[in-house]
């Protein structure tokens, strides 16, 4: 079994460079130029293994932004006829999702072929690896096509989509047109590149306290499938638009992080842009923000804890020079005392009177950052209000931000009393060049009250702009049609309108040079603003996509 599958081996993320001082033959695979992952073996599993190996070299998890349902909406979600006629002709579309159900109408053209370039499936091993990767199972147009005209498809290209999340963005993005169902994608003319991602690995769950039954998926195998979107484009000489509906509240929320990197890398090439879900933590109370100015300098957190979260972590970010202790109070009022900070130490605490443990690791500098990162992972925590001090021994003036798990890592009993709904993007929509996307209601024009909110912690304007994302038509497995609604359905619906862009720009010859973040400035800029609220701002980004008023400013460049 390939080591990348193998959950007897951690997978940490390591600079390409030195790659070669640490390969023996088959602990390497290649992500990109900047990161490669180094297999290595787990031994006696323990929560410290994080503290052995930096924060930063574990993959972070993703979870999926958009809820699917099978109710029917009515919606007419402004898909109007593009200007132009641009449908999306001669564009790739990357899905790197759940996967697809490549037998749905809207994934095939007027006479029954498909409009899917080429699915690599990761969760499967017996079919034919794609080049240059070392596992999961590549299925071409043709293949796909002689499954679709056959009695049994299924046994010719066997990838599903049990989910369903990944064929409702695809649907969005660039489903074919169902007018019983008032149906039509943004840009029906374009073709898929689809990658269905493999769940992550039990191991890199455990170290990060998350639930064995919760769904996630593991950085790492977002940016494998997005490098094998960018390698079958490049090979198919085509422009390519990368959706990534999905987020994590891992990390400083800084923009940095292997993924962001990427796709900020990506972005700024010519004929490859990415449009990346804000998020849908902005309501779920699991951001906590405090700024201390003033003696006394310490600062007390209040965790409600629910009964049935018995597994979960938590990030606190300072911001430098402070350095911040960190003290732990069960509700029947147990404490950790003060844990000062430290290079790698992870130290683990049992309390007596209740079955917590909690592992902690305060780190002084995490490698990425350079930042100050107090992780704490909980264990059986006893349920009820749970305090935690921070302070600066040298009492003067810090702020922090702290962040719980996104999406369904954590249940909506286990929250901060005193949350901040702002600084709650997931990433990689915290990354400075790809387009992120909040979701607004389009029937009322009222922003999602889950969307996530900028600005990053750093403080650079996100999100870029809002898209609609409440209860858009889409297609879900099984012939059938039904609604998304979340910021991954507003990435989805905004990809089509970069997809547009590049047809008019690069397929029809208008301006052959442009990048991904060339049309995120264009989209910008033609975007729709309300004279009651200032732009940019930290919920709406620069206002909502307008594809009218977009393509106006081309044709009247």
């Amino acid at each position: 079994m390939s080591k990348i599958l193998d959950n007897n081996y951690y997978d940490l993320i390591i600079s390409t460079a030195l790659a070669p001082t640490y390969d023996t033959g088959d602990n390497i695979t290649y992500l990109n130029r900047q990161n490669s992952l180094l297999h290595i073996p787990i031994g006696n599993a323990n929560p410290c293994d994080l503290g052995r190996h930096s924060y930063s070299s574990f993959p972070t998890l993703f979870t999926l932004t958009s809820t699917v349902s099978l109710e029917k909406s009515g919606v007419n979600t402004v898909q109007q006829n593009p200007a132009l006629a641009l449908f999306g002709s001669g564009v790739l579309v990357a899905i790197i999702d759940t996967g697809i159900d490549y037998r749905h109408p809207a994934f095939q053209n007027s006479d029954g072929t498909t409009r899917i370039l080429s699915i690599w499936d990761q969760t499967i091993q017996t079919g034919t690896i794609p080049d240059s990767f070392n596992f999961g199972s590549e299925y071409s147009k043709e293949q796909i096509n002689e499954a679709l005209s056959s009695e049994d498809p299924l046994s010719i290209v066997p990838s599903t989509d049990l989910n369903g999340h990944g064929t409702a963005m695809a649907s969005i993005l660039a489903g074919s047109p169902n007018q019983e169902q008032s149906f039509r994608g943004v840009v029906p003319q374009a073709e898929f590149i689809i990658v269905k991602l493999k769940e992550a690995k039990e191991n890199l769950k455990a170290v990060y306290f998350v639930p064995e039954s919760a769904l996630c998926y593991q950085e790492s195998d977002i940016i494998l499938g997005t490098r094998y979107a960018v390698e079958i484009a490049a090979n198919a000489n085509r422009p390519l638009v990368i959706c990534v509906a999905l987020g994590s509240s891992q990390g400083g929320h800084d923009g940095r992080g292997a993924i962001s990197a990427y796709l900020d890398h990506l972005t700024l090439l010519p004929g490859t842009a990415s449009s990346v879900a804000a998020g849908n933590e902005g309501n779920d109370q699991r951001h906590y923000f405090n700024s201390t100015a003033a003696p006394p300098y310490y600062n007390d957190i209040e965790l409600r804890v629910g009964n049935n979260d018995t597994l979960f972590s938590m990030e606190i970010w300072s911001y430098s020079p402070a350095r911040l202790t960190i003290d732990i109070s069960s509700p029947n009022r147990e404490s950790t005392q003060p844990i000062f900070p430290t290079i790698n130490q992870c130290r683990r605490f049992s309390f007596i009177f209740n079955q917590t443990t909690i592992y902690v690791n305060n780190i002084i500098f995490e490698e990425e950052t350079g930042d100050q990162l107090i992780l704490l992972r909980f264990s059986n925590p006893l349920p009820g209000i749970w305090y935690l001090r921070t302070q600066n021994p040298e009492n003067e003036p810090f702020s922090f931000h702290s962040w719980l798990p996104a999406g369904p890592l954590l249940s909506n009993e286990t929250f901060f009393l005193n949350s901040n709904p702002d600084t709650t993007i997931t990433s990689p929509g915290n990354a400075r060049h790809p387009l992120t996307v909040a979701a607004y209601n389009q029937n009322n024009d009222s922003i999602l009250p889950e969307s996530g909110r900028g600005y990053t912690r750093t403080g650079q304007i996100k999100p870029d702009i809002s898209a609609p994302g409440f209860q858009i038509t889409c297609a879900v497995p099984g012939n059938q049609y039904g609604t998304a609604t979340g910021t991954g359905a507003a990435a989805a619906h905004a990809a089509g309108i970069i997809a547009m862009v590049f047809e008019w720009a690069i397929v029809r010859g208008n301006y052959i040079r442009m990048t991904g973040n060339d049309v995120n400035r264009l989209m910008i800029s033609g975007a729709i603003r309300n004279d009651a609220y200032s732009y940019p701002n930290n919920i709406w980004g620069y206002g909502q996509v307008e594809i009218n008023r977009l393509f106006e400013r081309f044709t009247n460049l």
